[in-house]
């Protein structure tokens, strides 16, 4: 088996400092992760990055998570954003995020707090990891 390859890009996006530092705690040993407090910060920033996965809090100022996920989902000048799996990670119940994400479906949620063992699965699920944790 070759030697381990550069590790995958997540961007976490939540305007929780708690809740990136909870993150970064969980994903910070495997995958590159690029916290960001805010939806807006992100849109600039996949400018210039395309993140292997996107972790993305559903209610924030300014730009919520949805309106996020379903501008990337329909950005004619990124039409490979489409692909990026978007993990949704709240306090509401699946249903609220369902139907804000219109046409676009979703990968995958979390309700709030985070359970790391159940991120790292979900994660590794959505990117076909291999990845092994003793982190329960």
């Amino acid at each position: 088996m070759p030697e381990q390859t550069a590790k995958k890009i997540i961007l976490a996006v939540d305007d929780m400092p708690v809740n990136l530092a909870i993150i970064r705690n969980i994903l910070c040993t495997d995958y590159d992760l690029r916290p960001l407090k805010s939806a807006k910060t992100a849109l600039r920033l996949m400018d210039t990055l395309r993140p292997d996965l996107i972790i993305l809090d559903v209610e924030m100022p300014e730009m919520s998570g949805l309106e996020f996920f379903n501008l990337i989902r329909s950005n004619p000048s990124h039409p490979e954003q489409k692909d990026i799996p978007v993990i949704f990670v709240s306090s509401h119940e699946v249903e609220t995020i369902v139907a804000g994400a219109g046409n676009g479906g979703i990968q995958d949620y979390l309700v709030k707090p985070v359970d790391p063992a159940t991120l790292l699965q979900k994660i590794n699920s959505l990117l076909n990891t291999e990845r092994t944790s003793s982190r329960d």
